[in-house]
């Protein structure tokens, strides 16, 4: 089992910036990845952007140069800097953990959600 719990979301407005954490407990070993996902009104669930294992990073094209994706294994916390925020950057922000096993059984994991709301 894993936990996720996210935090740092809120208010702000167009070109500002937020930095959301997810801070991760219970079978931190069997994390493959860690992600971030949003869901704005209206709209499907989009990836935002992934950190692998090893470092790997993934993101959307919509926030290439603006979103950074980190993580602090000591903490086991991912983080996402938003930068240079955009009213359409204005969703629901979920944190995600994708595992495996030693058996071989993966599971996803999925945080509660974070309100994110850039104002024009």
């Amino acid at each position: 089992q894993l936990q996720l719990v996210e935090s740092g979301g809120g208010l702000v407005q167009a070109g500002g910036s937020l930095r959301l954490s997810c801070a991760a407990s219970g079978s931190i070993a069997n994390i493959n990845a860690m992600g971030w996902y949003r869901r704005a009104p209206g709209k499907q669930r989009e990836l935002v952007a992934a950190i692998i294992s090893g470092g790997g990073t993934n993101y959307a094209d919509s926030v290439k140069g603006r979103f950074t994706i980190s993580r602090d294994n000591a903490k086991n916390t991912v983080y996402l800097q938003m930068s240079s925020l955009k009213p359409e950057d204005t969703a629901v922000y979920y944190c995600n953990a994708d595992t495996k096993t030693q058996l071989g059984l993966e599971y996803t994991y999925w945080g509660q959600g974070t309100q994110v709301t850039v104002s024009s």
